[in-house]
């Protein structure tokens, strides 16, 4: 399966078609919708909706829609009428403003003190006549599919991207961690002959151990032996090296596999910073410290990768 990015946009607009709002306006209805998603990284999947209030009914199936395909992302639906303005309204109607006369007209017969239609309400109510909203509302739901088969592509083509350019990072570090092994063995080496050289020079200079007794030649020999093998334990880096190899070999089986695997990836990247960060605190060498180093940097690189992985 495809890795998919969290990071997406797509757009979809219907061929609408048209009908005379009215001999008085002039104008024609247009009844075609547009609508685009945009979507980016978030830890989990939060839908927003941006809809004129014809096609507010189409909602909670828009929402189940890109429940049923989307796992992950913060993602915004906005959907328009083709050809209608927000800014500019309508002229309204002889037709549209007579019904309104004579349902004004009914309702005030009842409740006389009730307030006259405002020219913001007229303008208000004979928008909400332009097209059939049932109409829409099926023409939208249907565009939705379109647009999330668009939306999709698009993450998919991320992902792809980003996939590659995980795969390199690996890469690196593998090569890092080629590099680092063959140092093991002599750092440990050095780092043990070290402590018995000043192990034997501070015997040399005291000739005492602690208790003011006399300490022989072979007592002093297996001390600094149990010393320095324990101090060569404590800088010995080959157990990060395996975890780290562990770790690359897996993050290499997820993105074969695909599908949902953000937050692994994203708990596996939290591993390989640990054992990179040990391997520096334990290093001593310069070289090893620089490895360790140069990892922390590819490792921050695939981190904030990851975090657009769904």
């Amino acid at each position: 399966m495809a890795v998919y990015s969290m990071t997406g946009y797509a757009t979809a607009h219907s061929s609408g078609s048209t009908a005379p709002a009215s001999s008085e306006s002039g104008r024609d209805l247009q009844t075609g919708v547009g609508m685009e998603i945009r979507s980016v990284n978030s830890r989990f999947l939060d839908l927003t909706f941006k809809l004129p209030d014809d096609l507010r009914g189409t909602e909670p199936a828009l929402r189940e829609l890109l429940g049923a395909r989307l796992k992950r992302g913060k993602v915004e639906v906005r959907a328009w009428i083709e050809g209608r303005s927000e800014t500019v309204p309508r002229q309204p109607g002889a037709l549209d403003l007579q019904k309104l006369v004579g349902l004004q007209d009914t309702v005030r017969a009842w409740l006389p003190a009730a307030a006259p239609l405002s020219v913001a309400e007229v303008l208000q109510l004979t928008a909400r006549q332009q097209g059939n909203p049932g109409e829409l509302n099926n023409t939208l739901v249907a565009l939705a599919h379109t647009a999330l088969e668009g939306l999709t592509e698009a993450r998919e083509r991320e992902g792809k991207r980003l996939a590659a350019m995980l795969q390199d990072r690996l890469s690196q570090l593998r090569k890092l961690a080629k590099d680092a092994q063959p140092l093991i063995p002599q750092l440990v080496a050095q780092q043990r002959q070290r402590f018995i050289d000043r192990w034997n020079e501070a015997l040399g200079a005291g000739g005492t151990g602690a208790l003011g007794n006399a300490v022989t030649s072979e007592m002093a020999n297996d001390r600094a032996l149990t010393e320095a093998t324990a101090f060569a334990i404590r800088i010995d880096v080959a157990e990060e090296l395996t975890r780290l190899d562990s770790h690359l070999t897996e993050i290499e089986r997820l993105l074969k596999k695909g599908s949902e695997i953000g937050k692994r990836l994203d708990f596996l990247i939290q591993e390989l910073h640990r054992e990179a960060n040990t391997m520096g605190s334990k290093s001593s060498s310069l070289e090893l410290t620089r490895i360790s180093v140069d990892m922390k940097v590819l490792i921050e690189q695939m981190r904030e990768q990851v975090q657009n992985i769904e």
